[in-house]
């Protein structure tokens, strides 16, 4: 793979030499609201230069990781089916040569392709989920690709009591009647993420992150926004505590740029995906 030429900053490595691949994956045909996720990762990279590489919130700094920058996918925008294909056919060559694939969405659905490929190079695949929404129809409208139904199929791949979602706060009635059973629900916060990451401890773990579980003052930059999220610290918290598992691949999704014209959310979008890096990549020491 190339590295691509405009890329997130602090993540100029060579394929060969990184441990974290970072990707775009811009699609939104199934957006039930507000389109505009398709633009997220390449506003993300525009705006990361407006950042620096160093974090003050852990006292690391990118230029001392190795990441690669893959670009953007090219995805058919009335497919969703070819769409996963193509993402599920990239994340398995980042599986295959044993790095950790991190997505950038893109709307919600594109989790479904990178899980079809984890899954089945760890068969005990675990998924943690912070969002708003809890994603589990069967069906949108009589469509079952759908960023609103990612979860349940999702499920249909890893079955029962392997995904546990956070700061839930939106779904029909049918939804969290049918995720009693089959998922659990820490609703509106992280209250229960600490007993999770206890039990899931030497466990593999995809973990998706959609930026809505964050309040729309924090984002409002996001499709479906919902009131009621947690703050910005919240999250950097609740990621760092997930941090602590086998990660093996992870996604961040729903940013829609220009639905916030102040920046903000993307602002915010940077922030994350930059502390994600540093959480989940590998820190190298070079000589003096």
């Amino acid at each position: 793979m190339d590295r691509n030429i405009h890329t997130f900053i602090g993540c100029e490595s060579e394929y060969k030499d990184a441990d974290v691949v970072i990707f775009g994956a811009p699609f939104d045909s199934t957006t039930s609201y507000r389109p505009g996720t398709r633009f997220a990762s390449s506003a993300i990279r525009n705006e990361s230069f407006g950042l620096e590489t160093y974090s003050p919130y852990q006292d690391k700094d990118l230029t001392d990781y190795q990441i690669f920058d893959g670009g953007d996918l090219e995805l058919p925008f009335g497919d969703p089916g070819d769409a996963l294909r193509k993402i599920e056919e990239y994340v398995d060559g980042i599986l295959e040569d044993n790095k950790i694939p991190l997505m950038i969405g893109g709307e919600h659905l594109v989790t479904l392709g990178a899980v079809k490929s984890t899954v089945k190079k760890y068969e005990d695949l675990h998924i943690i989920h912070f969002d708003a929404h809890a994603d589990l129809r069967n069906d949108y409208l009589g469509v079952t690709l759908s960023h609103a139904t990612v979860l349940h199929r999702c499920h249909d791949l890893i079955g029962d009591n392997k995904i546990f979602q956070f700061g839930i706060r939106s779904g029909d009635r049918e939804e969290f009647r049918w995720g009693k059973n089959h998922v659990t629900t820490c609703k509106f916060n992280f209250d229960t993420l600490e007993e999770v990451v206890e039990k899931l401890k030497g466990k593999p773990v995809y973990f998706t992150l959609d930026l809505d579980v964050l309040d729309p003052s924090v984002f409002p930059g996001t499709g479906t926004p919902e009131a009621g999220g947690v703050t910005f610290m919240e999250l950097l918290e609740a990621i760092k505590k997930v941090a602590e598992l086998s990660v093996v691949a992870l996604d961040m999704n729903e940013l829609s740029p220009m639905l916030d014209q102040s920046g903000a959310s993307t602002a915010v979008a940077c922030k994350v995906l930059r502390e994600m890096l540093l959480l989940f990549g590998t820190e190298y020491q070079t000589e003096d």
